[in-house]
């Protein structure tokens, strides 16, 4: 009935869906098996994509050539460039989405992929023979054959649902939970744990006054997240906060005695920054208020999403404390909010790949390492994806460094840190953040994407025209001169100082008060030799130009570190030979099982002296 396939993927939410569009464009056979077609790619939480790291991770998904980018520009109502007042650095692009388009652009892309066939059924478990994955079994008794395995299973392993003192399995609302794949891999010798996350209440708009809430309206001039040729936004829905207060939160604390949480039938931990609000009156009681985001839920219909109120409280509690909200005072809901616990297996398991250490060809993706969001779960899958096509074609595997990508420092801290809690990214895990900006992504990224076979040739020839022209432009501004009696009426105006002699038009852009659009106004010779450039190589080059020293040091501080990562050490070391070596560090080695002495630097437990013993040990 099957073929054998190269890659087979284990559920459809947005890891899944990288990870077969990765493979399949890679040029993999490729099958996905979800529980529900009518599910794939859907936005189980709040319906938007990016944020302050997350944005950051987004466009480097499109940069490799992955498919998050391109649908969620397909099917966004508003975008905003959050952190715009900050530096590059922290500019982080957001999008507010249609929840229906954003899946239905979703499985379309899918669809589009040759190379990917679909299968509706529960997996139940693994086959594997010798060490080594071959397939799945399914709930029906089939079992399809597969050369690997990527297992992207969500909140779905064992899921369990908790509104007030009821509970019930499932991996979503209304949809049944998985089991059998988590018993399967503790029996092989995988440790696994619980997690936690949870949602807010949704409400019709239509009985909400907007009259009481600030308008938080996208961009004037809307941006986008693919590089490739997707349409910015013409019109833009807005979103709109407001506030809890005392009352919400005295009505709140009545249902304290049945919350599952405070009562301790929830075992799992959730996310450290994204309470659910009764946490966050308990947490922080000296707070009179805390934010709520009121988002739409799309173009065509009345549904609202009510983030910042993720609750697992009772029904009737959530109600009666949304009424009390100011504009949620004749509130209609559609639907409770709830929290889930689900399992997760510690991603020290896995390799820098994300195979797994202990079965060859089986890789984990997404909330399955103990990550949270959408944007962790797509990079992760991506990755995934082009690293199983990769091992069954006998490739290198595909591993991006912490200089090089926001994802190469998110598996980074997952594989050689593990978490105990749902991990997020943020801008402040990355030390190089002023190299890994969201603008400079496609320089950073497609080239790499391109030599993998997953970039296409029109992306790369892209990049490579977009880094001729910021070369020619960094040219133009070395090289043309600044006249005094010519601009210094302008540069007053800016209250930065006159000019006494003709300068670099370089040296103008290196003011604090001189932006590329202030430049292009000075003069209109210089306002003309400016506009031959599209905005996106001006931006580029006055980021250059401003940050050049800071960039420069990052740089070297990067390859300083990374030459560590050219001291290789073989999967079968046998640390116990190393008698300098730290009681905790050789535990933490045998473990982990580091591929090179700078994955080793950066896990917890391991000292600098264990990097010295082990570094002297190696060079003998």
């Amino acid at each position: 009935m099957f073929p054998e396939y190269d890659v087979i993927v284990v559920g459809a939410g947005h890891a899944g869906c990288e990870a077969a569009a990765a493979a399949a464009n890679m040029g993999s056979k490729v099958l996905l098996v979800t529980m529900n077609m009518q599910t794939i790619g859907q936005m189980s939480c709040n319906p938007a994509m990016g944020g302050v790291a997350k944005g950051q991770i987004v466009r480097e998904i499109d940069a490799l050539g992955g498919y998050s980018g391109i649908v969620s520009d397909k099917s966004m109502i508003q975008f905003r460039m959050l952190n715009r007042s900050k530096g590059p650095a922290m500019w982080s692009p957001r999008t507010q989405n249609d929840r229906a388009r954003f899946a239905e652009e979703w499985r379309l892309a899918l669809e589009r992929t040759p190379n990917v066939d679909f299968w509706q059924e529960i997996v139940s478990g693994l086959v594997i023979k010798n060490g080594r994955v071959v397939g799945v079994k399914t709930g029906l008794g089939l079992e399809i054959n597969g050369k690997s395995v990527v297992l992207t299973n969500g909140t779905f392993l064992n899921g369990k649902i908790h509104i007030g003192e009821k509970n019930f399995g499932g991996g979503r609302t209304a949809e049944k939970a998985a089991t059998g794949i988590t018993e399967q891999l503790i029996e092989i010798g995988f440790e696994s744990g619980r997690m936690k996350t949870g949602t807010p209440p949704r409400v019709d708009g239509r009985s909400l006054n907007y009259q009481l809430m600030a308008e938080q309206p996208g961009d004037e001039n809307p941006g986008k997240f693919s590089y490739t040729s997707t349409s910015p936004l013409e019109k833009q829905q807005s979103c709109w906060i407001t506030y809890t207060n005392e009352e919400v939160h005295s009505v709140l604390e009545t249902g304290f005695d049945k919350s599952p949480m405070f009562q301790g039938r929830i075992k799992g931990l959730g996310p450290r920054y994204c309470p659910s609000i009764e946490d966050k009156i308990n947490r922080f009681a000296d707070r009179e208020r805390h934010q709520i985001f009121v988002e739409p839920e799309g173009w065509s219909t009345i549904e609202v999403y009510v983030n910042g109120f993720s609750t697992s409280l009772p029904e009737n509690i959530q109600y009666s404390a949304l009424k009390k909200i100011p504009g949620f005072e004749n509130v209609r809901m559609f639907r409770p909010g709830y929290a889930i616990e689900y399992d997760f297996f510690p991603p020290t398991q896995l390799k820098t790949s994300l195979e797994t250490q202990l079965i060859d060809n089986l890789y984990f993706a997404g909330q399955i390492n103990g990550t949270t969001g959408y944007e962790e779960a797509a990079c992760q899958g991506l990755m995934a994806g082009i690293n199983a096509h990769n091992k069954v074609h006998n490739k290198e595997p595909f591993v991006l460094k912490r200089s090089e990508a926001y994802i190469g420092v998110l598996i980074d801290d997952l594989v050689n840190k593990g978490t105990q809690e749902p991990y997020r990214m943020f801008t402040s895990r990355a030390e190089y953040r002023i190299l890994l900006r969201q603008d400079n992504a496609d320089l950073r990224l497609t080239e790499l994407g391109s030599k993998i076979g997953l970039a296409s040739e029109e992306r790369y020839n892209c990049v490579q025209n977009k880094r001729k022209e910021i070369q020619a432009l960094l040219g133009e501004l070395k090289n043309l001169r600044a006249i005094p009696q010519e601009v210094n009426e302008g540069l007053t105006s800016l209250n930065t100082s006159s000019l006494e002699e003709k300068i670099p038009l370089i040296n103008l852009l290196k003011r604090p008060e001189v932006g590329i659009k202030e430049l292009k106004n000075l003069n209109t010779d210089i306002g003309r030799t400016l506009n031959k450039y599209s905005e996106e190589v001006l931006e580029q080059a006055e980021i250059i130009v401003k940050y050049e020293p800071y960039i420069d040091r990052e740089q070297k501080l990067a390859e300083k570190i990374e030459s560590l990562e050219d001291y290789k050490i073989k999967p079968d070391f046998d640390y116990d030979r190393v008698k300098a070596l730290s009681s905790e560090a050789r535990e933490k080695l045998k473990k982990i099982k580091p591929e090179t002495i700078g994955q080793m630097s950066r896990i917890s437990g391991v000292s600098p002296a264990d990097v010295s013993v082990l570094s002297v040990y190696l060079g003998k």
